[in-house]
């Protein structure tokens, strides 16, 4: 064999075998790039189960919708008078706004405990607490089969108890500020997220007397 068709030849090998090379090295590391990526996603959610389940439910579920709620409803006659102001329809007036860890008002948006706080003092002209779990104690205790519109309802969605509240609508449905990126909406307690995790129900008054009431009116 001539040695340029020799040369060539060796050249031409070497060069196939630094592209064979090359593509076995990329695919490697792609592959424990990914191996990384799943074991770091892994890691988190085992060290912390309860958020990593209520961001995986409430990343995907819907809300229910406000038609659906209504329609199970009589509708008032056209001579009724105007339905009195309640701690559930103020919560409904306010579906739709986002939510906002700390907010408290319709212009800055709301968090689950920022709602029933607005709801309680615009309907009820009750000044609760700013935390689900010192909402939590005001007003009476009672069992979930005594539930009815406009009792307060409580849920274990952080690890503890009473980290969220909403408001009972009747028929298994409650209005609250889920998460960040979500609005406030309606949702059933029927649903085995909610019902896993309902811890109790507390059911508010007009008259009802409480420290933070109290301190408030000094």
């Amino acid at each position: 064999m001539p040695p340029s068709l020799k040369s060539r030849l060796s050249h031409s090998i070497s060069t196939d075998n630094f592209w064979r090379g090359a593509k076995c090295f990329l695919l490697v590391t792609v592959v424990a790039l990914a191996g990384c990526a799943t074991n770091a996603q892994n890691q988190q959610a085992q060290a912390d189960p309860a958020q990593s389940a209520r961001d995986n439910y409430l990343s995907y579920t819907q809300s229910d919708p406000l038609g659906a709620y209504l329609a199970g409803k009589p509708q008032p006659s056209r001579g009724s008078s105007k339905p009195s102001k309640t701690l559930a329809t103020a919560a409904l007036n306010m579906l739709g706004i986002k939510y906002r860890f700390g907010g408290e008002t319709p212009n800055t948006g709301f968090d689950c405990s920022g709602l029933v706080s607005y709801a309680a003092e615009k309907s009820l002209g009750l000044k609760l607490p700013r935390t689900s779990a010192e909402i939590a104690r005001e007003g009476k205790s009672i069992k979930s089969s005594e539930l009815k519109k406009g009792d307060l309802v409580f849920f274990n969605t952080r690890g503890h108890r009473n980290s969220h509240v909403g408001i009972y609508l009747g028929d298994k449905k409650f209005v609250h500020a889920p998460r960040a990126g979500a609005v406030v909406r309606i949702e059933s307690m029927d649903i085995a997220y909610w019902k896993k995790r309902y811890n109790g129900a507390r059911r508010l008054a007009a008259n009802t007397t409480s420290s933070t009431l109290a301190a408030a009116n000094r």
